[in-house]
């Protein structure tokens, strides 16, 4: 599976409210999104447009991506994507990088 280039962009929290970005990049944002988390979104801004979804896992040591999905285009096979595994301390220490300059309600500080 090739993407087209330029298909995808990063999130855009003031643009959807996904709440603190520590509990979204480990999992637990909204259930309104499903059990999957959108990691990547459209390169128009709107996460929703064209969003790449993920299963994020968390252990004391690791975080993982795994199962990726386009929802618009439930045939795409993903299975040769990932799964990726990011080091649990240096994701927490990104995460509170993140956090300190996105407030919950998106507005960078």
């Amino acid at each position: 599976m090739q993407p087209a280039s330029d298909a995808y962009g990063g999130l855009i929290p003031g643009f959807f409210r996904f709440g603190s970005m520590k509990d979204h990049f480990l999992g637990l944002s909204s259930g309104a999104m499903g059990a999957k988390t959108p990691v990547l979104g459209c390169e128009c801004g709107e996460w929703g447009c064209w969003p790449l979804m993920a299963r994020i896992t968390t252990t004391a040591d690791l975080v993982g991506w795994d199962t990726f999905e386009q929802p618009h285009r439930k045939t795409r096979d993903y299975a040769a994507f990932g799964p990726f595994h990011f080091d649990r301390h240096q994701y927490d220490d990104a995460l509170r990088a993140l956090s300190a300059v996105i407030d919950a309600d998106g507005t960078r500080t």
